[in-house]
């Protein structure tokens, strides 16, 4: 037997890349490494279901254990990759044990990006990225416990909304002038600083962390630039991810901020693939490279890597897209908002109900950000793939149903069948 297809990371990536495999018709051996002791489950949940008690362990599972024994996929968990022989064709493991490939794909994932200031190795100073990790969160969230959360991007917000429902008191820090700031727009940002507001969150904006107070080596504040410090029973710090290209940039694979694919998932070395985070991969429809961090993503270049080592055809490109759920609250993306001239809202912010659209010079929609709007986020994407015009007065006219902003003819009035 070849030795087949060895899969470097069992997360989202690594466990959709073997099930596409075998979809593809791929009969070949597929080994599955991965460096947590579960199999590949969902990390969305974490910050949401998981910290609320609402799922357990088999609800996060991105497929039950029984499918890789069933479809030959071999599992090697707690287990780590030290180094990539590529002359070779084989990686050697921390044991020192080698394993050899015809084809390596690398799903890697992403890294939290840490946060070196004095007290950051205090107890209940935490971060958010794996199982375990979760589950010393929720150990430490309680009814009148005080959390204060680093990072005002959507993970910590997530984890914030999950504390309020646990009865914790949140404060959120952020250190640039708006929540979201890096990946969400203006009139967003201050929807979600409204909501958290609203559900008894305190949010400092405009915040640098200088140092985790500590008595007895536990965290019990957080000390600001400008000298306040921030009482807390526990920390949870979120400031952004960073690829995990170390094992590919070690090995001579083109790496910046992430392993460097094409539009088939392949690394500079024709035997070695990498999909999900750890890779910065074209975006034709932006004309852009770009690391992209999301399931829907791990997913794709899931079935790109696939279709490419099978000899299938390319799947259809997809347009990115993401969410998040905060209270009850859903907000779902779709596109990239570059190139944009302007910006069209569309329904009321302050009922909770509402979509920003990003059009460019043309009109032509670039991305959308739809709050509790399923209806414009199904039509952004189509509308983002297609690079569709829209006429900016016909979008914000909330009189007319979204079918009827592309067709004028279309049937039926906005919130009437």
């Amino acid at each position: 037997m070849s030795a087949g297809v060895l899969i470097v990371g069992a997360g989202h990536a690594g466990g959709a890349m073997a099930a596409a495999l075998r979809q593809s018709g791929y009969a070949g051996a597929i080994t599955l490494v991965g460096a947590e002791p579960l199999p590949p489950y969902q990390r969305p949940p974490l910050s949401k279901a998981w910290l609320k008690g609402e799922a357990g362990p088999d609800d996060l599972l991105f497929r039950p254990p029984a499918f890789y024994s069933d479809k030959s996929i071999g599992l090697r968990l707690s287990t780590r990759v030290a180094a990539i022989d590529r002359t070779a064709a084989a990686v050697t493991l921390e044991d020192g044990q080698r394993l050899p490939y015809e084809h390596l794909v690398l799903a890697t994932g992403s890294a939290l990006r840490a946060l070196n200031v004095p007290g950051v190795a205090s107890t209940g100073v935490l971060e958010l990225r794996t199982a375990a990790d979760a589950e010393r969160i929720k150990a430490a969230l309680a009814p009148g416990r005080r959390l204060a959360v680093v990072g005002g991007g959507y993970v910590g917000l997530e984890v914030a909304a999950s504390a309020r429902s646990l009865g914790a008191q949140v404060v959120v820090i952020e250190r640039e002038a708006r929540l979201l700031a890096r990946v969400a727009s203006e009139p967003l940002s201050a929807y979600f600083a409204r909501c958290h507001a609203g559900h008894g969150v305190e949010i400092i904006l405009g915040a640098s962390v200088t140092a985790f107070e500590e008595r007895a080596g536990a965290v019990a504040g957080v000390r600001l630039a400008d000298g306040r410090v921030i009482a807390c029973d526990v920390a949870v710090v979120g400031i952004g991810a960073l690829a995990n290209d170390a094992l590919a940039a070690a090995a001579g694979l083109e790496c910046n901020d992430g392993i460097v694919v094409d539009e088939r998932c392949r690394t500079s070395d024709p035997a070695i693939h990498a999909i999900g985070d750890c890779t910065r991969r074209p975006l034709p429809r932006y004309g852009r490279t770009m690391r992209l961090e999301s399931v829907p993503n791990a997913l794709e270049q899931a079935k790109q890597a696939a279709a490419d080592i099978c000899g299938r055809p390319a799947p259809k490109p997809e347009v990115p897209w993401f969410w998040s759920d905060q209270y009850d609250v859903r907000l779902q993306i779709v596109g990239l908002p570059f190139d944009v001239a302007r910006q069209v809202v569309r329904g009321d912010a302050n009922a909770g109900q509402f979509a920003v659209f990003h059009l460019d010079a043309d009109n032509r929609l670039q991305a959308v950000e739809a709050v509790n709007a399923p209806g414009e986020f199904v039509a952004g994407r189509q509308w983002v793939g297609a690079r569709q015009q829209v006429d900016p007065a016909r979008l914000a006219d909330t009189g007319l149903t979204v079918k009827q902003i592309i067709d004028p003819a279309a049937p039926g009035a906005a919130g009437k069948p």
